[in-house]
């Protein structure tokens, strides 16, 4: 049945192709940039579904499915992950652990988001306790230290291809270079966030 469903994803052009998928599947949807816009628009628009990418700036969708969860008015409100750099086993345990649906790696298929709409349409989000405070700022921060590293070895590998590759080739990676570094500054500023705030409830 079509729903209102919103679309979190601070990058334009793939929160684009999201929304398209969804609006030929018959949805209505709305939208997020990142999870701090989204809780406003969950009060005043009351989806059904929320469909999330979890790397984002000042509210990433991890932070934005532990603070729906342990808000009463949105506990049972159903979370679908997308992610193309959360896609661990232990990235997605977390991310049911938190009590979302379903974890899908971006960019989804069309026929896997249907899939996953339809499921949590047919159903509640998951019942079982949210993470208390604590537990969730230790597995956050662990899922965040794992990825700082791996970003911090894909700047070393795109660094060492840019001294060899032909000086044509040279400003793709120096692009591409540059949004890896945009990733891994954002991951650390949210491990030293998250950081405070572990020590803060010790």
């Amino acid at each position: 049945m079509p729903a209102k469903i919103l679309v979190v994803e601070d990058i334009d052009s793939v929160r684009e192709v999201t929304v398209l998928q969804l609006r030929a599947l018959g949805h209505e949807v709305i939208e997020a940039r990142d999870g701090a816009e989204a809780v406003d628009l969950i009060e005043r628009e009351r989806p059904l579904v929320i469909v999330s990418d979890i790397l984002m700036p000042r509210m990433d969708g991890f932070a934005l499915a532990q603070k729906l969860r342990t808000t009463p008015a949105t506990a049972d409100l159903p979370i679908i992950f997308l992610s193309a750099t959360y896609v661990s086993m232990e990235d997605e345990h977390f991310a049911l652990n938190l009590g979302a649906l379903r974890f899908l790696p971006k960019p989804a298929e069309t026929e896997a988001l249907a899939q996953a709409v339809s499921e949590a349409l047919a159903t509640h989000a998951a019942k079982n306790p949210p993470l208390t405070d604590r537990e969730f700022y230790v597995g956050y921060r662990q899922r965040l230290k794992s990825k700082l590293q791996q970003k911090a070895q894909q700047l070393n590998r795109t660094r060492q291809q840019l001294d060899l590759v032909p000086e044509s080739q040279r400003e793709t990676y120096r692009h591409i270079l540059a949004d890896i570094q945009t990733q891994y500054d954002e991951l650390q500023h949210e491990l030293d966030v998250l950081s405070r705030a572990l020590q803060i409830t010790e």
